[in-house]
């Protein structure tokens, strides 16, 4: 099948007008020339019968039948005319073409019938006699009033039809050559209605793809060059509109992109619009995956899909904290719904914006652990003080043995008083400083800071003839602040000799590669179970708590210990197996070389 494009309608129209136009007047123009012949002939027939009328009326009179042969004879002239002299009854009294005995009665023939009653008759047929297409004329000649007969002249039309069909194959073969010629010139003038249009299908293409900058550039009529002008115009106008939401698209995604808080859009039926980094972030999901998916699909919690509900059923916005099992750590989540509507206030979706508030949680626990820690920590040495002064104040001061070993008591947990105090002193200290860049690093070789830890120590080791080993090359350089590292080795070497068995070995490491320096401090003590190392490096956390504040110890050096890594862009880590013993690391992020 042909496309039934314009260009091939409007030639094809332009076609059919022509040749239905050349075929009417080629008709029109053939009917007419028949119509002019045939009235023409039947005049000079009619003229040639008044003639011969004229002649045979004394004839008829008289009643002369050989006569009217004979002149009918006379007067036909064989392949032009025929004379056929009749009577009123209908015979043939003479006929110059056959023998009147042998013809038929004619009173009814059409021309023979009106010319009997006074008319001049008048027929087109083919004669049966003749087996010929004859047009017949006839004229009653009369007397006084009185018919007498019939003249009757009939002439062969074959000339005149093969004049018409002649006529007819000129009107078509000029038709013909007309169609040929008016062939190019519609093909023209389709193609130039149409290409303009076809110019502008192209462009409008090209709009519909996103090429809204292209511009139609036509040449025609008025109404087409106005319809171009319209379509520029509209492109122009969609240009400018996809521009303006685009940009608006791009600012929302890049606000939504850099948000921190996650930002989840779902429908009235609980799916999910869009939702942002952060949120995909946080629920652990794919943004490409959740887009258009239930968020009972998506996310595998009742409390979100609740919360979401709620949130689509309140007027009013919703929060609410939901927590999420990852492994063995639990993320929790504050959640802030919001229902969007329409104008007709019906629900047409909701807004949820996620906040990661598990570090707040974290240290808001950790806070009321530490108030519960320190207040308990204060409050054994300041019942104790209170105690023994009370005592002391009962009448203990008459006993000189007494007051003294109850003030040696009181000056020992004044001590630890002091030493907890200095301790969170410390720790303030080490925030401050850190949070303002106050702390000034130098480069320096790590060894001698290790030395002068352990020499720090050595009293302890000796009395619990614990043996402390170092091993660090002397290259190793590090940009550190010496008293600050040297604090918190002290901490640890510390703590490793308390926590040591006599007659052990504590070691003191460190090993510099191309990831950064490590320095170890491994004890053979009693180990730690491994369901501590989370919170080992906390304020006041104890393992065991009896035996830690009967060695004196604050449960602030570990998270003196982390702090001090912290300042110095590093961090700590512990490794430790009950009974064998416990390794304590210090992992600062660079190495300086020599």
């Amino acid at each position: 099948m042909f496309k039934k494009t314009l260009h091939r309608q409007l030639y094809l129209s332009y076609l059919l007008i022509t040749l239905l136009a050349l075929g009417a007047i080629g008709g029109y123009t053939v009917s007419a020339l028949h119509n002019f012949y045939y009235e023409q002939t039947s005049d000079d027939l009619e003229s040639r019968a008044r003639l011969i009328q004229y002649q045979a009326s004394r004839y008829f009179a008289s009643a002369n039948i050989p006569e009217l042969k004979r002149l009918a004879e006379t007067l036909g002239q064989p392949g032009a005319q025929r004379v056929t002299l009749i009577l009123p009854d209908g015979t043939v009294a003479g006929d110059s073409e056959e023998n009147p005995a042998r013809m038929d009665n004619h009173s009814g023939r059409p021309e023979v019938k009106e010319a009997l009653t006074g008319e001049t008759g008048s027929s087109v047929r083919t004669s049966s006699t003749l087996n010929a297409n004859l047009m017949y004329v006839a004229l009653p000649v009369d007397l006084n009033g009185q018919l007498l007969g019939v003249v009757r002249l009939s002439v062969p039309l074959t000339l005149i039809d093969e004049t018409l069909k002649a006529m007819l194959w000129k009107i078509v073969l000029a038709g013909f050559l007309i169609a040929l010629a008016a062939t190019p010139v519609s093909l023209y003038i389709s193609r130039r209605i149409s290409q303009p249009l076809s110019e502008m299908k192209d462009n409008a293409e090209q709009f519909a793809s996103g090429q809204l900058d292209s511009r139609i550039r036509v040449e025609g009529p008025d109404d087409v060059l106005r319809l171009a002008e319209a379509l520029n115009s509209m492109a122009a106008q969609l240009d400018e509109r996809i521009r303006t939401v685009t940009a608006q698209r791009n600012e929302q995604e890049a606000i939504l992109s850099s948000m921190v808080e996650g930002v989840i859009a779902v429908d009235s039926n609980q799916n999910i619009l869009s939702l942002n980094r952060a949120a995909a972030k946080l629920l652990d999901v794919s943004s490409g995956f959740a887009s258009g998916q239930p968020v009972a699909m998506v996310v595998r919690n009742t409390q979100l899909q609740e919360f979401v509900k709620k949130a689509l059923a309140s007027v009013e916005t919703v929060e609410q904290d939901i927590v999420f099992n990852r492994g063995e750590n639990e993320q929790v989540l504050h959640m802030i719904g919001t229902a969007l509507r329409d104008v007709n206030q019906a629900p047409i979706g909701a807004v949820i914006v996620l906040n990661d508030v598990t570090r707040l949680k974290r240290l808001e626990n950790m806070r009321r652990d530490f108030v519960a820690n320190v207040s308990h920590e204060l409050k054994t040495p300041i019942t104790s003080i209170k105690g023994f002064v009370e005592t002391l104040l009962n009448g203990a001061l008459d006993s000189p043995a007494d007051s003294k070993r109850f003030l040696g008591i009181v000056a020992s947990q004044a001590d630890r008083l002091n030493a907890i105090i200095e301790d969170l002193l410390v720790l303030s200290r080490l925030e401050q400083d850190a949070e303002r860049v106050e702390i000034v690093m130098e480069k320096s070789r790590l060894k001698p800071v290790l030395e002068m830890a352990i020499q720090a120590c050595a009293s302890k080791a000796s009395k619990k003839t614990v043996h402390v080993d170092l091993n660090c090359p002397e290259s190793i350089m590090a940009r550190i602040n010496p008293q600050l590292f040297e604090q918190a080795v002290i901490n640890l070497v510390d703590n490793a000799i308390k926590y040591s068995l006599p007659s052990t070995q504590v070691r003191v490491e460190a090993v510099a590669d191309q990831k950064g320096i490590v320095v170890a401090v491994t004890d053979e003590g009693r180990g730690i179970e491994k369901e501590h190392f989370p919170r080992l490096f906390e304020r006041f956390y104890r393992v065991d708590s009896d035996r830690s504040r009967e060695m004196g110890g604050t449960g602030l050096g570990l998270a003196i210990v982390k702090h001090i890594a912290q300042v110095h862009g590093g961090s700590v880590s512990v490794d430790s197996s009950v009974g064998k013993g416990s390794a304590f690391r210090i992992h600062l992020p660079f190495q300086v070389e020599d």
